[in-house]
């Protein structure tokens, strides 16, 4: 049955501006159960922009001509990606007071927040929307904290204390968070949840800071206090402030689920392969040598300390002045997981599928553009610093006891183990 059809606009901070300008329209058509189209179309006046950009050169080139989508229940990837995450979903649901099943996809792209991830803002009239609303700061960090809480027990809040909670977007996981604003820069608070048995906002911390002492390009990090508890600020690095305007420059920031033309969940994870993404970096990234090396480094160090939530969302192209890079990392945590025979990771790593051992870390790195000789002495170099994890870990506050709650996942003995006679 093809009834309902539903149009929203979308909006776009230009590079090198301030001010926000339609882009697009979007229609979504339910086509029967579970299954969508999107027709996404280009404005004939955006395309006569002397700075006109592409929103994903790939798959939403420049074009007058409509674009017809079905994965992602009809939304293009690099609109999906400003879209609200797991976290965001519940607030949004708490504000409409409507359950889930009840929400469209196109709602919660609509509903979602004034500051989502890059470059791109939606709306149901042509013209752009007003100003965003004031960023929260970091004094406000304990009551958004009692906020989130609330909302974890209830499902519910009072709309004046929902408006300071940002439904956030694809690129944070689905723990609790807000976007503050402090001293000219944006941050995205991951704020502490009351059932925690550990400081998971300090692990984490000392865990992205592990990361960058072994060699990989991290956002930036650190701790803030909201009362007894910490919030880890991660640094937006799709956002610069420009003194001169007295405004934040957006950059545009797809996911690298859209980098891959993927589905989500397990319907898609055929595509969600390490070296998939680092064939795409060949023709993404403007510095293709570069970031495939990086993503290399990333691939190594999510297997070293078993952080198999690496999924196609928690990796990212970023749209600097020069082009698409790869952007920073972040969400990287250690899970402690009972196995002791093998570890995977969430993306496919080489010929042995996912399996988050060195063996199948080195058997494809030619597609990472490295040697075998290459790609052991950057594992051998990145090992050096993961084995000194407790006294870093211990330098950045973890308590011991959290030292020892993780000590399973951070360089297992499967992670050193020999490669199988036969494929697995």
């Amino acid at each position: 049955m093809a009834d309902k059809e539903n149009l929203c606009y979308a909006y776009i901070q230009l590079p090198g501006t301030f001010d926000w300008v339609p882009c697009a329209s979007l229609k979504i058509r339910q086509m029967g159960a579970g299954a969508f189209q999107g027709t996404f179309t280009y404005g004939k006046r955006y395309l006569e922009r002397a700075n006109v950009v592409e929103l994903d050169p790939f798959h939403l080139k420049l074009t007058d001509k409509p674009m017809m989508f079905t994965k992602l229940k009809g939304i293009p990837g690099a609109l999906r990606d400003a879209s609200p995450d797991a976290w965001g979903r519940r607030v949004i649901q708490a504000r409409l007071e409507r359950e889930e099943a009840d929400i469209s996809e196109m709602e919660y792209l609509l509903n979602g927040p004034d500051d989502g991830a890059g470059n791109l803002r939606f709306g149901l009239s042509v013209q752009p929307p007003g100003s965003a609303k004031p960023f929260n700061r970091t004094h406000q960090l304990e009551a958004l904290t009692a906020a989130a809480e609330q909302l974890e027990e209830t499902g519910k809040l009072p709309h004046e204390l929902l408006e300071n909670l940002d439904p956030g977007t694809s690129m944070g996981g689905a723990r609790p968070k807000v976007t503050v604003e402090d001293d000219h820069r944006i941050y995205l608070a991951k704020l502490p949840e009351k059932q925690d048995k550990h400081n998971m906002q300090r692990i984490e911390y000392a865990t992205l800071e592990l990361a960058r002492a072994a060699g990989l390009n991290v956002c930036g990090t650190r701790m803030a206090s909201v009362g007894t508890a910490e919030a880890l600020m991660l640094l937006r690095f799709d956002r610069e402030w420009n003194p001169d305007a007295n405004a934040y420059a957006r950059h545009g920031l797809v996911s690298g689920l859209t980098v891959l033309d993927a589905e989500d969940g397990y319907t898609g994870r055929d595509r969600w392969s390490y070296l998939l993404l680092a064939d795409e970096l060949r023709r993404w990234s403007t510095k293709p040598a570069a970031d495939r090396l990086e993503l290399f480094r990333r691939m190594v160090f999510n297997a070293m300390v078993t952080n198999n939530d690496d999924h196609p969302r928690n990796h990212a192209m970023l749209r600097t002045t020069g082009g698409w890079r790869l952007s920073p990392a972040y969400d990287i945590v250690p899970v402690p997981l009972v196995s002791l025979e093998r570890r995977d990771l969430a993306l496919e790593a080489g010929r042995f599928g996912r399996v988050a051992s060195v063996y199948n870390l080195l058997s494809n790195c030619g597609s990472f553009g490295l040697s075998l000789e290459e790609a052991q002495r950057v594992i051998d170099n990145m090992l050096e610093v993961v084995k000194g994890w407790r006294e870093l870990f211990a330098r950045h506050k973890v308590e011991q006891r959290s030292i020892e709650h993780i000590s399973g996942a951070i360089l297992p003995a499967c992670f050193f183990r020999v490669a199988p006679t036969a494929s697995p």
